[in-house]
């Protein structure tokens, strides 16, 4: 029985739709021996006859699970007076019974974009959901306005990262995901703040980080200035310099051998510590580069989330 199966069965028990009893009794429990056959003699044999092979019945399938999706919105106090909208991709479970906590993956958007890029423009709810289906581990996911902020404090007030680890995560854990176990993905603009927030180790529970074409830079440039108030504000979150926290985080970095980022993305990977999962493949800065890696950007969070 392969683990990914039991880790799926584990959490149907948990969430107590009764696999568990009869999963464990066809799993355990042997037929009766067969009866002897007559002998062809009419003489009683000095050996017993052999019992005939015991046959365990098949495992119960763990029940499918199903993807869900959600939005809603809240006012920030780090964005003042601006409707934050979220959106939200998890494995319903089945009602009745204590609730597994899940894990969480919160994805970041590039700019320009918003909450809606993870269901809208990249369909992760649907690669969510293939990866269910393939045996993947269960976690949700869970994306936020960040407008073109850049994921950092900015000179205006805002501060879309403090959104993200005083409101918008403490949200997720009182809706019952697990906050021990958090992933971080992000395309362009968010695969920045991604890498960001887990270099700064702001979030406890970050297990694992994920970029996609992340806009990074080694240097300071005066293009940059929609993205850094000042040489300063980039010195302080240069991530780059920060390479040396990542050591210990699982991490995948992805970027498309057509896309402007590759040289920077290249350079940033080569003197990150410890593995690194990922690589470059053919594809440029868009939607369909992003789809055709997020299969396997789902399976190195789940794996890293489990």
């Amino acid at each position: 029985m392969d683990q990914s199966a039991l880790s799926r069965r584990r959490l149907l028990e948990l969430a107590g739709i009764g696999l568990g009893v009869s999963a464990l009794a066809a799993c355990t429990a042997d037929t009766a021996p067969a009866a002897p056959s007559a002998a062809s003699s009419s003489q009683p044999s000095s050996r017993a006859a052999p019992a005939s092979p015991t046959t365990a019945a098949p495992p119960v399938p763990a029940a499918p699970l199903t993807v869900r999706t959600s939005t809603g919105s809240f006012v920030s106090a780090f964005r003042p007076g601006i409707a934050s909208h979220w959106s939200l991709a998890a494995p319903e479970l089945p009602p009745g019974g204590a609730q597994p906590e899940l894990p969480v993956a919160v994805f970041l958007h590039g700019l320009g974009g918003s909450h809606a890029v993870m269901l809208d423009g990249l369909a992760a709810h649907e690669a969510l959901q293939r990866h269910l289906d393939a045996g993947g581990e269960p976690f949700a996911l869970a994306a936020v306005d960040g407008g073109n902020t850049w994921w950092h404090p900015r000179a205006d007030g805002s501060d879309t990262q403090a959104m993200l680890v005083k409101e918008f995560v403490p949200f997720l854990g009182e809706k019952g995901y697990d906050l021990g176990r958090i992933g971080l993905f992000g395309l362009s603009m968010g695969g920045f703040g991604s890498l960001l927030l887990a270099s700064q180790g702001r979030l406890p529970g970050v297990r694992a980080v994920a970029a996609m074409s992340p806009a990074v830079w080694e240097h300071y440039g005066s293009s940059m200035d929609t993205a850094f108030d000042s040489p300063a504000d980039f010195a302080a979150h240069d991530v780059f310099a920060l390479r040396a926290r990542l050591a210990a985080v699982p991490k995948r970095i992805d970027c498309g051998t057509g896309d402007d980022l590759a040289a920077t993305v290249r350079d940033y990977r080569a003197e990150l510590p410890g593995a690194v999962e990922g690589g470059f493949q053919s594809g440029g800065h868009d939607d369909s580069y992003w789809r055709s890696i997020l299969p396997e950007v789902l399976s190195f969070l789940g794996r890293n989330l489990r």
